[in-house]
């Protein structure tokens, strides 16, 4: 009989631990797909405002060794994060191959009438309303510039839709944020709960909290670990199907996105359970006897 008792509570035991482990694993992976989003949102909006740039005409008559002098100081200039010089034959080009037609003829002209160009693109940062106001201002100050173009009302709705979408996707991780805390809470206090007369057994035989403390602290952290890879490993599942069937998320989607975001989750995993374990044996250590049976 005792050796039966004993093989029972060993599965109840084990199977509390199995359940806690896929219990958390469900949170962190809820919390793990809402920061792939998070993430996956930032990357597209830094990949947006970096396509956002100036294109900077050259006055007639100017020098290529001129230009070319001018594209290299840009280059060191720490708002911009490419630059690209268009010459004149370059501009026809481009433009005969939009209307699908040589479009001099068209025009009735001889020569080419287009100007060199310089295609700058910025540093996402940079790329607001306030910012492109005065790098205009001091690339129109130079010689050699004619003028410089850019889509002043495109970048003040994508900073502006930005914005929004930032503060919706901050409202709802906070919210999330604070339901997993609560669920991994509840999760730990009720395994603890199953341990209670066992944490009251090492106390009556003399043991300090510290040392009834830590095997269900360590233990509880190593819960945290199983989760958090077994997340990692469900969320790089769903990551290498995304890139197979949509290719342009891999721009979007890098390693070191995917390493930030795996290390957040063992973070969380780890300290979200261990805080709890820590509350939770507390709790029934200093819980009268009488209190244990309700």
């Amino acid at each position: 009989m005792p050796a039966k008792e004993d093989t029972y509570y060993k599965k109840r035991i084990n199977s509390s631990y199995i359940t806690s482990v896929i219990s958390i694993t469900l949170v962190l992976f809820t919390l793990g797909i809402l920061g792939l989003i998070v993430l996956q949102a930032n990357s597209l909006s830094n990949y947006i405002k970096e396509n956002i740039g100036f294109e900077i005409i050259i006055k007639p008559g100017v020098k290529e060794a001129d230009i070319l002098y001018l594209q290299k100081t840009l280059d060191l200039e720490p708002f911009v994060k490419t630059t690209e010089y268009i010459t004149k034959e370059e501009a026809s080009e481009r433009l005969t191959d939009m209307l699908g037609e040589e479009f001099t003829g068209f025009l009735g002209e001889e020569e080419n009438p287009l100007l060199p160009s310089i295609d700058i693109r910025f540093h996402a940062d940079w790329a607001n309303n306030d910012s492109l106001a005065v790098i205009e201002e001091t690339i129109l100050a130079n010689d050699y510039v004619k003028e410089v173009y850019y889509q002043k009302s495109l970048v003040h709705i994508i900073n502006k839709n930005v914005r929004r979408i930032s503060l919706i996707l901050l409202g709802f991780s906070l919210l999330l944020l604070f339901i997993a805390m609560a669920l991994i809470n509840n999760t730990i206090r009720l395994s603890v709960y199953s341990k209670r007369f066992t944490i009251r057994s090492m106390q009556l035989i003399g043991a300090t909290e510290q040392f009834i403390r830590r095997p269900f602290i360590l233990k509880g952290l190593l819960q945290g670990v199983i989760s958090a890879v077994i997340t990692m490993l469900l969320i790089s599942i769903i990551i290498t199907a995304l890139k197979s069937n949509i290719p342009e998320l891999a721009v979007l989607i890098g390693p070191e996105l995917i390493v930030f975001l795996f290390a957040i989750i063992l973070i969380i995993g780890m300290l979200f359970v261990g805080i709890s374990t820590y509350f939770a044996v507390n709790k029934y250590l200093r819980m009268r006897t009488e209190r244990l049976y309700g």
